[in-house]
């Protein structure tokens, strides 16, 4: 392929994933906002009129700030591609760095930092206008800043030395260097998987041992009902930062724990607390977190083949407006061109994504009415909608896209009839 229909084919990828995603939010807004004045039927009894139209108004504000942030992404995309700025960076850092893994471990750095920076003041706003505004946000800027100071630390501290690894695979093992670096990469995912709640969640959150008996002894009879053996039950103060609740468990083998969010358990009574870890185990026995990794392990040995081969084709370079090195190695821009250009291509594959995940939903959902009762499931799904503002009108087609989880309606629905 030359560069030149390389460049017009990103860029047709890119205008068309753009419009694609600007086209969804709309129709998510237009869709809100024409179910808005009423409850739908199936929650009238339960969900207060003001409670729903919060929820829209929610989403509604989230999603236009994102319809802002897809096109600032896409400036950005286009100005570190098609007009030259990862080329700029390159010239920029060879002085200083040369044209070896100094130089290339600075290119990439520089472009996350860049990119950092560009998102702060929408995060910013984010946290502090709009979750404040709808009352979920329990941030101080101070623990704001803490925050990103040590999710900067710790990912420099993580991802140097793997790209170090990861780069030195690409130079020096030979046309094979994709598979090596992706047994790397798999061993680096479970690696985090086994011991991110035990060395890096502490860094940012208080997890201190479940004290509430009563309900100890009704999580403990569950996990023994399904055959899970967990470490340990223990709670987070997510209240810190955010007035959302969740629940979720991590680990492998023995060192499996449970951690529930405080504001999760200051809303929930303990049978519904039962009933949504009961989903939450669903995804464990039902083999649905193993076939997720494996399905992320197959996707990426597919993608790190494809750059394999990309990184040796001058074309895509400088189809993405880079002139490669002659005397040094490009193994950290073809990285970064790869990263920054794939999601054009794949976006409008999204749907294939979420029908497996809305169906292990839907499976979660029944193992956790067989183990615990369908209507505790129920009630609890009810007030966590209401209690996180989620709205219970999702545009369809929207939602296909985006939501990894069935609308609040089908998987009601479902529940009732099980």
């Amino acid at each position: 392929m030359d560069p030149y229909s390389f460049s017009l084919l990103f860029a047709a990828f890119l205008i068309a994933t753009l419009g694609t995603k600007l086209w969804l939010a709309s129709r998510h807004i237009q869709h809100i906002q024409r179910h808005r004045d009423a409850v739908p039927e199936q929650f009238a009894a339960k969900i207060p009129l003001a409670a729903h139209q919060k929820a829209a108004d929610y989403t509604i504000a989230k999603t236009k700030l994102k319809i802002t942030l897809l096109v600032v992404n896409a400036v950005v995309l286009i100005g570190f591609t098609l007009l030259g700025g990862l080329q700029w960076l390159s010239e920029l850092l060879t002085p200083t760095f040369g044209v070896g893994i100094a130089y290339q471990l600075a290119l990439i750095a520089a472009v996350s930092i860049i990119s950092s920076l560009i998102d702060l003041p929408i995060d910013y706003y984010k946290q502090f206008t709009l979750e404040e505004h709808f009352g979920f946000n329990k941030m101080t800027p101070g623990l704001f800043f803490s925050d990103l100071i040590k999710h900067s630390v710790v990912g420099a501290a993580i991802g140097l030395p793997l790209l170090w690894v990861t780069l030195t695979l690409m130079e020096k093992s030979g046309d094979l260097w994709w598979l090596y670096a992706w047994l790397l990469w798999c061993g680096f995912q479970l690696f985090m998987i086994a011991f991110y709640q035990s060395l890096i969640a502490p860094l940012f959150n208080k997890f201190t041992p479940l004290e509430d008996e009563s309900l100890r002894t009704r999580i403990e009879g569950l996990m023994q009902r399904v055959g899970f053996a967990s470490k340990g039950l223990f709670v987070m103060d997510g209240s810190r930062r955010s007035a959302h609740g969740n629940a979720y468990f991590s680990g492998f083998g023995a060192a499996k724990r449970i951690v529930f969010f405080d504001t999760l358990l200051s809303r929930l009574a303990p049978n519904e607390i039962e009933a949504v870890l009961a989903h939450e185990l669903g995804h464990f026995k039902l083999n649905h977190v193993v076939q997720r990794l494996l399905m992320m392990f197959a996707l990426s040995l597919g993608f790190l083949a494809l750059l394999g081969w990309l990184k040796g084709q001058v074309w895509f370079y400088t189809g993405l407006g880079v002139t490669p090195l002659m005397n040094g190695s490009n193994d950290a821009m073809a990285l970064i061109l790869f990263m920054l250009a794939l999601p054009s291509f794949t976006f409008l594959f999204s749907p294939l994504m979420s029908i497996t995940s809305r169906k292990n939903e839907f499976e979660a959902d029944a193992f956790a009415a067989k183990h615990s009762n369908s209507s505790d499931l129920i009630s609890a799904l009810v007030k966590l909608y209401e209690d996180n503002a989620s709205t219970l009108t999702p545009d369809p087609l929207h939602s296909a896209f985006y939501d990894s989880h069935p609308p609040a309606s089908a998987r009601v629905q479902r529940l009732l009839s099980a």
